[in-house]
């Protein structure tokens, strides 16, 4: 059975000049289970791993990774981007078995 992918949290300011790079910053809470480790009874816990993360902004994709098993639990993403207007984040993790969790943040340009 799969572990559920938990509450995400997402970091990044709610405005920004034109032109100014920012840090987005996401943190999701998951075991990230190898598939490789075994309970106290000695039966193979199964593989359950985040595989995906992506994010868009106005539905464009600004930024994706896959992940793999060596990830460790609760995946940090941090990544930059450089605001050219208002708009609109999605940010969206998958797991293996199709599940996914998402946010949304808008962004707004400072004055």
């Amino acid at each position: 059975m799969a572990s559920p992918i938990g509450q995400p949290r997402v970091r990044l300011p709610a405005q920004a000049r034109v032109g100014e790079v920012i840090e987005i910053r996401t943190l999701i809470s998951h075991a990230m289970e190898t598939g490789q480790r075994r309970d106290q009874a000695g039966n193979v816990i199964p593989r359950d791993i985040i595989k995906r993360f992506e994010a868009k902004f106005d539905g464009e994709t600004v930024f994706a990774m896959d992940l793999a098993p060596a990830i460790s639990a609760n995946p940090y993403i941090a990544f930059p981007f450089r605001v050219e207007r208002a708009g609109r984040f999605e940010f969206t993790w998958t797991n293996e078995a199709g599940d996914s969790r998402s946010a949304t943040h808008e962004i707004r340009i400072a004055g």
